[in-house]
């Protein structure tokens, strides 16, 4: 598959390889409070805002509403969105949209309410129900508009071309990729990232260094994807803990914004890996938050295919702030497992899945629907369902 960095002039190749990014991103403290005019000035008159209830009561809203309405421009907000998003939620939302004539769909929250605005916005071009998507590549027509304003460090959905929307019936997550999932713009504010809860940043924000991990070591990544994802790390690196304990340092938290965009924008073209595709199964059966499953999952999954990336290893362990001078390369890539398990620990992720809420009782099931998951091809260790098994396992027990 190519990929191509696109520019405002010409695209640019990089040694045979395509890189697209078609994502334009705006950066700035308190940039979300002129959205109004900056949707304006892209000629949008009627706003379908979708978020969570969550984000609405905390009063995260209210700016960018004022400023909707300073503009002149007329919304309607579907807050039914709902944590591992599922495909009634979706037909709610669009149910909603189709009672008027929207033009732009605009999310504002964390990566539930970016990943149902995006089915949302699809859905309105497409026929059927989202979940006929599931795949690469299968959507006939792009969607509405969409502009996303994220509220957590964690998900990067607002470069990616994809959404993941839970199949009720079978408790499976199912992912819909396409560059047509792509949104128009998004939006960075670190303001709306302060008043974010403990546990939520720290979720939030292993679920994004996961991302960079997976983005690097994956089998697809290429060299700019990786020197997004090495950069990506450094920067949860130094800001991370930060902000954690002084949730208030505006710095941090809008070093972790950028962290986790640049993040995004690497997986988006390299994909994951086996977190993932396990993760994303736990979510579905389990209804365990994303972010925590894969923070929980992570230290298991890199020790499994420490002995295939090594060198790769070393590098995530020093991106992080670990020195491996004179390491033997295997040692040193030790390192990184024992970064990862650090962070972990001082952000009070759980050590094992079995806190998750997971049981075994299931586990054949969890195995059969992770390896249903694109993600475990392209991981760097070769992996079957008995390897998938031994990382649950293990996962549950707490054995590294």
């Amino acid at each position: 598959m190519l990929f191509y960095l696109k520019n405002k002039d010409k695209d640019v190749l990089l040694m045979g390889f395509k890189y697209y990014i078609p994502t334009t991103v705006e950066s700035g403290l308190g940039i979300s409070k002129n959205i109004g005019s900056f949707l304006k000035s892209g000629h949008f008159n009627n706003v379908f805002l979708v978020t969570d209830k969550g984000v609405r009561k905390a009063g995260i809203l209210e700016s960018i509403e004022q400023s909707l309405k300073k503009s002149e421009i007329y919304y309607e907000v579907f807050d039914g969105v709902v944590p591992n998003p599922t495909s009634e939620s979706v037909i709610e939302g669009l149910g909603k949209l189709k009672e008027n004539a929207f033009d732009l769909v605009l999310a504002v929250g964390g990566g539930s309410s970016i990943d149902t605005a995006k089915a949302i916005a699809i859905m309105a071009k497409n026929e059927g129900d989202i979940l006929d998507y599931e795949g690469v590549g299968k959507l006939s027509n792009p969607g509405l508009p969409l502009t996303v304003v994220p509220t957590t460090a964690g998900t990067g959905s607002e470069v990616t071309a994809s959404t993941i929307i839970t199949n009720s019936k079978t408790q499976f997550k199912c992912a819909i990729i396409s560059p047509y999932l792509f949104p128009q713009y998004a939006i960075l504010d670190a303001e709306l990232t302060i008043r974010l809860p403990r546990d939520i940043t720290a979720s939030t924000g292993m679920d994004a260094v996961t991302h960079a991990i997976e983005s690097y070591t994956s089998k697809s990544a290429n060299p700019v994807s990786k020197s997004f994802a090495l950069q990506s790390l450094k920067m949860f690196g130094e800001n991370l803990e930060k902000a954690y304990f002084v949730g208030t340092d505006i710095v941090s938290r809008e070093n972790m914004l950028v962290a986790s965009m640049l993040a995004g924008a690497a997986f988006s073209q390299s994909r994951l890996g086996n977190v993932h595709a396990i993760s994303h199964t736990l979510g579905g059966v389990f209804d365990i938050p994303h972010g925590i499953a894969n923070a929980t999952l992570l230290p298991f999954v890199m020790k499994y295919n420490l002995p295939a990336c090594p060198e790769k290893m070393k590098d995530i362990a020093e991106a992080l702030g670990h020195n491996t001078d004179g390491l033997p390369i295997f040692e040193a890539g030790e390192k990184a497992v024992e970064a990862v398990l650090k962070l972990n620990s001082n952000l009070n992720i759980p050590s094992n899945i079995k806190e998750l809420g997971v049981t075994l009782d299931v586990i054949d099931k969890l195995v059969e629907d992770s390896m249903r998951s694109g993600n475990v091809l392209i991981n760097p260790r070769l992996t079957n369902a008995k390897d998938i098994r031994n990382i649950i396992e293990n996962a549950y027990y707490g054995n590294l």
